[in-house]
């Protein structure tokens, strides 16, 4: 499943179902590159989880709504519900597993 870049139009179409890895990031920061790939790779890899990514600087109100603070930003949702977050990389692994268990 390839990586959805979700925007307001988007959005809630983009979580909606399923389980759900929700990245806010942005292009200048060091740690959002390093989990970008990290993230592909569960998209591609993982036909139950999908990885939706909204860039901060150009969808404010959507981090706003999330009240991010730090980047990355990661959620988990499932049908449309946050069930987890956390700020900072993960290992592929890890990320994985928090994802299915969360």
């Amino acid at each position: 499943m390839p990586v959805v870049f979700a925007n307001a139009s988007n959005f809630e179409e983009s979580i909606a179902k399923g389980t759900v890895i929700l990245d806010f990031y942005a292009d200048w920061c060091a740690p959002c590159r390093m989990i970008g790939p990290v993230l592909e790779q569960i998209a591609e890899e993982n036909s139950d989880i999908y990885v939706v990514k909204v860039n901060v600087d150009e969808n404010m109100e959507l981090a706003n709504q999330y009240a991010v603070r730090g980047i990355p930003a990661l959620f988990v949702l499932k049908e449309g519900k946050t069930v987890a977050q956390r700020a900072g990389f993960m290992p592929k692994d890890a990320l994985v597993e928090w994802a299915r268990n969360a």
